[in-house]
């Protein structure tokens, strides 16, 4: 028990230096570890869930994954070499965004699924 109230001291030292939203946010993640709800808040949110808008798989793209490994690892070049928050940037992030739900895709279409 004694180490429990040392425990609980810690945390309202750490939250007492980092400020009253901090402790807020401290205390909200604590209530979501012990009901093992992913969200702050208590919510329903999942990462994985879509969030406003569908998923549309780019058909033109291969078939195959190792093809889109390839593909990917090109687009991740353009990306690197390109100035941040550039057009070319913006362009290559969104080649990236549709050849890995392509990748997904074909993942989930293999027998036995491996994604």
């Amino acid at each position: 028990m004694a180490k429990d109230k040392k425990k609980d001291g810690a945390r309202e030292k750490a939250d007492t230096a980092a400020g009253p939203r901090a402790t807020s946010v401290a205390r909200a993640g604590a209530t979501s570890a012990r009901t093992g709800s992913s969200d702050p808040a208590g919510g329903q949110h999942h990462a994985a869930k879509a969030h406003g808008r569908a998923t549309q798989v780019d058909d033109s793209l291969p078939a195959t994954r190792a093809e889109l490994m390839a593909l990917h690892a090109a687009a991740r070049a353009r990306r690197n070499g390109a100035p941040l928050d550039s057009p070319a940037f913006r362009a290559a992030v969104m080649d990236l965004e549709r050849i890995e739900i392509r990748i997904a895709a074909v993942d989930r279409a293999a027998d036995p699924p491996l994604g």
